[in-house]
């Protein structure tokens, strides 16, 4: 006679391992450390001020 397997198990397995390849995938296309958010962030703000230094601003005439 043969041994007695559990398919759920399998089943599971199987599951959480599709599960690890799809988060290892959305954390290299979206994942960015903290430090590398903040440094964007810093830099769109300075960017942003540098822009609004350089504004004219003019007056609408009716």
């Amino acid at each position: 006679m043969g041994n007695v397997i559990n398919l759920n198990r399998f089943r599971k397995r199987a599951e959480r391992e599709a599960s690890a390849k799809q988060a290892d995938a959305n954390r290299t296309k979206f994942g960015r450390t903290k430090a590398k958010r903040s440094v964007e962030e810093k830099q769109a703000d300075q960017a942003q001020a540098h822009l609004d230094q350089h504004r004219i601003d003019r007056e609408e005439q009716p």
